[in-house]
């Protein structure tokens, strides 16, 4: 028996691994495709990504092998500056590809312990009160405590777990590629910067010391088959057609396409069998939030897997999953569309547009348009008043050094600046951490391990009360 089957090795798959590798839990991860991808289909992790890998002391590993960009222009290609003192310790824009991204994190599963196996397909499966049991298109079959999808917006896990997929079907479709093109940048450039002022789902750019170029571009209807992958040609057609040339592209390394369509699970929990990343929810890439979105799916959710695993979670903990994060994904769904819109080119988007770069002009506003697009505000309804209760907490400085370094085990955390309260009864699963912080304006939080607040005060009583409530009896 399997503690956790994962079903997809992409990088939502692969975080969960490693989440769930911290508390000893066994985790075989199954992977259809025989080889890691080579395309890139996500270059961005925002804020709260680089936080979690951080509050794991994974952030070290990603960062000096990728970019940083201003947060400008990442609400429907508005250019506004970033607003100041935004309340994360990376106020900006982290470039990575895809390939890269999940290289790192399939190390950082392999290091931890998980059983990762490729060239596995997922066929069947069935649940009963006990596991899930999962056959292969190889003839074999594994039996699980639980099992995740985390294999994408085409996922035979839901499809399989009888999980229905509303939404809207793809309305307008884009060719996503790497390539090089035929004339100088210095002439390319200007090009694609006038065509830019109208069309903002174009573009092309230089991929660093490199020849290859990545090149985006609106194609001229939805094809009837969207697994059958663009050719060259049909770049170069829509190239001529979008902005008057097709740059002379050439030697493409990888072709694809991607649409529009808006789409979310009805549940993310069957039973035993639970959805995550694309496979619960599909959107738009404007913003850059796909990615993210999954990572911090599986964040929420390892921990209390791992709760159940290892027999401590309190009764209800892992429909918390559902509840936090589905609503999460629901707004991401609704920027998404809207952003769509304000990239068209007909004149009511337009005129829309025109109306919210005005807006984008006051500091508040602006501010709200970014931290939703960085997910650095995002709270949780945990039924408490206190508006620190139920949100994500930064890398606070205490005397000791940066709260997230009491993170990396994936515990709960006790944050103490009384000295006086107790977390005893949980010490398998929460640190009590005695310490000051001239940013914690609280007595003591009670932190998740994901990072969320879930206590703010003094009172033993009722600290023990909400430790009970997240991490079960007390021993």
């Amino acid at each position: 028996m399997i503690d956790v089957i994962i079903a997809g090795g992409g990088p939502t798959g692969m975080m969960l691994a490693g989440e769930l590798r911290l508390h000893g839990v066994g985790v075989v991860l199954l992977e259809r495709e025989p080889e890691p991808t080579k395309v890139v289909r996500a270059l961005g992790m925002h804020a709260r990504s680089l936080e979690i890998l951080d509050q794991r002391g994974l952030a070290d590993r990603f960062l000096p092998l990728g970019t940083t960009h201003p947060l400008s222009g990442f609400f429907a290609g508005i250019e506004r500056p970033a607003p100041e003192r935004l309340d994360t310790k990376y106020p900006y824009v982290f470039s990575m590809p895809q390939p890269v991204t999940e290289h790192l994190l399939t190390e950082h599963a392999v290091e931890a312990g998980a059983d990762i196996r490729r060239g596995r397909a997922v066929t069947a499966l069935s649940q009963d009160d006990e596991g899930v049991t999962v056959e292969l298109a190889d003839g074999t079959s594994l039996r699980g405590r639980y099992l995740v999808g985390c294999d994408g917006g085409r996922s035979t896990v839901r499809k399989l777990a009888g999980i229905d997929f509303p939404g809207e079907p793809t309305r307008v479709e884009t060719l996503l590629g790497e390539m090089e093109i035929g004339i100088p940048w210095e002439e390319a450039m200007p090009l694609m910067l006038e065509v830019r002022k109208t069309q903002k789902r174009f573009g092309i750019g230089p991929l660093g010391g490199t020849a290859t170029y990545r090149v985006v571009v609106p194609a001229d209807g939805v094809s009837e088959d969207r697994a059958v992958m663009p050719t060259l040609d049909d770049f170069k057609e829509q190239l001529r057609r979008v902005a008057g040339t097709d740059f002379g592209v050439h030697s493409p390394r990888w072709m694809s396409r991607f649409g529009d369509a808006t789409r979310q699970a009805e549940r993310y929990r069957s039973g035993r069998v639970f959805l995550a990343g694309d496979a619960a929810h599909i959107h738009p890439p404007t913003g850059g939030q796909g990615l993210n979105l999954g990572l911090q799916d599986a964040f929420n959710l390892g921990w209390k897997l791992a709760a159940a695993v290892r027999g401590w979670a309190p009764d209800g903990l892992l429909d918390t999953y559902e509840a936090e994060r589905h609503p999460v994904a629901e707004e991401v769904l609704n920027n998404t569309r809207a952003q769509i819109e304000l990239m068209k080119v007909e004149p009511g988007p337009q005129a829309v547009r025109r109306l919210l770069t005005e807006l984008v002009r006051f500091e508040e506003v602006n501010r709200y348009l970014i931290e939703k697009i960085i997910a650095v505000t995002i709270r949780y309804d945990f039924g408490s008043d206190d508006d620190l209760v139920g949100r994500r907490i930064g890398d606070l400085a205490l005397k000791r050094g940066g709260l997230y370094e009491q993170m990396h085990a994936g515990r709960g955390v006790l944050v103490d600046q009384t000295g006086s309260l107790s977390a005893e009864g949980w010490a398998d699963r929460v640190d009590h951490v005695v310490d000051v912080s001239e940013e914690l304006d609280a007595p003591a939080v009670l932190l998740r391990p994901d990072g969320h607040v879930a206590w703010v005060g003094e009172d033993q009583q009722a600290l023990e009360g909400e430790l009970t409530r997240w991490f079960g009896a007390s021993v």
